[in-house]
């Protein structure tokens, strides 16, 4: 599965400048509002050093990470959900990913422009959170509108959908946030099948901190936005967009020096894909062979038939079993050969759960 992430928050944010250094792109970086348009697109490659392991044991022809496309989504402003700014431009592209990461101005400078004239993490995410439950209610009494001729005639499945958009509008008139509210799977699959409402998605939090060169990054402001990520269950990853930047810059070699001179272990693109991998509920199997070593992502708990699936449809309709050697078990015995002479290869079937690091061989037959 390809993991599809926008980089969303209010104008002057860092926005462009991290999306750049992830992604290695050209964005428009500049100092003023809408800078970005149209959205910019970057594939990442998820970084995962197992991968390098698995190479030099089986020495393939080739190293295909998993990835992260992450979306550069033009600044949002007050009334976006009425359209104001780049507001119908900016919801639509939002609504085409899988996640949200919201990037909080947490840094003073006088030479960047702030819309609202000053530093306030907690106001911006306030403005942001806004727009998008505003943006919900509006889809939400949409869909009511059109139910509403079927639910007068006693339609037993339209009247359980309003009651469930019904309970959804409550809650974002009493500012409660739609991630926090218990659904069963089949409102789940229903809401996510056929209501794509973007307090529905998964929402990491960005504190992008200032950098002076030298000096460590100012993380005065970046509490806030840890400690509202804590109430609201989700996460903040600290970063600096200029310091990632810079890193982009340099060598692999200087990178690393670069970084230990500064305490940092990696570099912030680690973390964020980390976290969000954590946020979604994310893991990695990988597939190893004389012409390729790779990296797959599915989510947690996924069965074997269907983890096949995300190599190819074939797999899965003609699933037989999965071959599987834990990670930790094919380097220890060095290849799947030693693997399967030692006992450490097991054949799986279709209950098999996927876990995070199996090497595995699908057998299916079509």
């Amino acid at each position: 599965m390809g993991l599809r992430v926008g980089l969303v928050g209010l104008p002057n944010v860092g926005k462009s400048t991290l999306f750049n250094a992830l992604t290695h792109g050209h964005a428009p970086a500049a100092n003023y509002p809408f800078c970005t348009i149209d959205p910019n697109v970057g594939i990442v490659a998820v970084p995962d050093p197992r991968l390098e392991t698995l190479a030099t044991l089986v020495h393939p022809e080739r190293i295909v990470p998993a990835t992260v496309e992450f979306v550069d989504v033009a600044g949002m402003v007050k009334g976006a959900s009425r359209g104001e700014g780049l507001g119908n431009q900016f919801l639509a592209h939002v609504r085409e990913t899988d996640a949200i990461v919201e990037v909080v101005r947490c840094f003073d400078d006088g030479d960047i422009v702030h819309v609202a004239g000053r530093i306030d993490p907690r106001d911006d995410i306030d403005v942001i959170e806004t727009e998008l439950a505003l943006a919900d209610l509006g889809t939400i009494e949409r869909a009511r509108a059109r139910l509403a001729p079927r639910v007068r005639a006693g339609d037993k499945d339209a009247q359980g959908r309003d009651a469930l958009l019904a309970r959804l509008a409550a809650a974002l008139d009493q500012g409660v946030s739609l991630r926090t509210l218990p659904f069963t799977d089949d409102e789940h699959t229903l809401l996510s099948r056929e209501y794509p409402l973007l307090g529905l998605k998964p929402l990491l939090y960005i504190a992008n901190l200032g950098e002076e060169p030298g000096r460590e990054p100012d993380r005065s402001h970046a509490a806030a936005v840890e400690d509202w990520a804590r109430a609201h269950g989700s996460e903040a990853v600290l970063i600096s967009a200029r310091l990632e930047a810079e890193l982009d810059e340099l060598e692999p070699r200087e990178r690393a020096e670069y970084l230990a001179a500064l305490g940092y272990g990696e570099p912030g693109l680690e973390r964020l894909i980390r976290a969000a991998y954590r946020l979604l509920g994310l893991e990695t199997f990988f597939t190893a062979g004389p012409k390729e070593v790779r990296a797959w992502t599915v989510r947690r708990g996924t069965r074997a038939p269907q983890a096949a699936g995300v190599i190819h449809g074939d797999f899965e309709r003609g699933f037989i079993r999965a071959e599987v050697i834990g990670y930790e078990d094919f380097v220890e015995t060095g290849s799947e050969v030693a693997a399967r002479t030692t006992g450490r290869l097991r054949s799986e079937g279709k209950e098999y759960i996927v876990q995070d690091g199996d090497v595995v061989h699908f057998r299916f037959n079509v």
